[in-house]
């Protein structure tokens, strides 16, 4: 009787188990890159290379920021470049909210530090399998001026995800 309840036991541990290692994750790719000093300098960026295998499911993808409290401005501005096995490229200009109203950070976190999980593409199905890039840069800037802050300050990781689409 004892040898059966531990075979019993033993088969629940394993059904548990194939269970929690089956029910896998819907993120696919995922990298942060730390920008020296938390500031980021105007004209560098920041890519991530990634593989896509799958062309017939749709993906979403996202920008993560980390910004702690030296981040001066309430928006962010980007301009994404990304490039395709083929050659082909899509530049996009991108601006998103880093803070609400009264000026309290948006994000997740504790303390000094947020992180921003932004939408850059929604329901995206890649076209062919290969490797892209995905170039980051900063477009922020004070009012009435052209250049391009120098360096912006208060980023301290930029990050690039995909993940299954919901």
């Amino acid at each position: 009787m004892e040898a059966v309840l531990q075979k019993n036991r033993i088969l629940v541990f394993l059904t548990v188990l194939i269970f929690l290692v089956s029910c896998s994750d819907n993120i696919e790719f995922t990298k942060y890159q730390s920008l020296p000093s938390a500031a980021w300098e105007a004209h560098k960026n920041v890519s991530f290379e990634f593989n896509v295998i799958d062309t017939i499911l749709a993906k979403d993808l996202f920008i993560n920021i980390r910004n702690n409290k030296d981040y001066p401005f309430s928006n962010l501005y980007l301009i994404t470049e990304l490039n395709f096995p083929s050659g082909d490229k899509v530049i996009d200009t991108l601006q998103y909210e880093m803070s609400d109203k009264t000026g309290r950070f948006l994000g997740k976190g504790f303390a000094d530090i947020k992180e921003n999980k932004l939408f850059y593409k929604k329901e995206k199905v890649f076209p062919k399998s290969g490797k892209y890039l995905l170039n980051i840069r900063h477009a922020m800037r004070k009012n009435g001026e052209v250049n391009s802050i120098p360096f912006l300050h208060g980023v301290q990781d930029v990050g690039f995800s995909v993940e299954k689409a919901k």
